[in-house]
């Protein structure tokens, strides 16, 4: 069995997954705002950081079936409305 990550291999990770999802972490706020909740920088980063050392590898290298090798390069995390994206791309997923 592998050794655990490390917190900065950790923070690496989550940070380009996110970046390739489209999520830029910067754009959250440095201080907490009791008025609307929403996370600081550092309380997401520990978040998801505790949420993928929790996850086991069956399900973080998880990818989607592919129609054609090109496709199969490509790791795209599951979708809540996949008939949407359907819609949107034209062909199926």
């Amino acid at each position: 069995m592998s050794e655990p990550l490390s917190e900065e291999q950790l923070d690496a990770y989550i940070r380009a997954r996110l970046s390739l999802a489209g999520f830029d972490l910067s754009k959250l706020p440095e201080q907490p705002d009791p008025a609307t909740g929403v996370p600081t920088r550092t309380q997401a980063l520990a978040s998801l950081r505790s949420f993928v050392a929790s996850t086991p590898a069956a399900l973080s290298s998880w990818s989607p079936p592919a129609k054609s090798p090109e496709y199969a390069q490509q790791e795209s995390a599951p979708l809540i409305y996949p008939s949407i994206a359907e819609a949107w791309g034209g062909e199926d997923r």
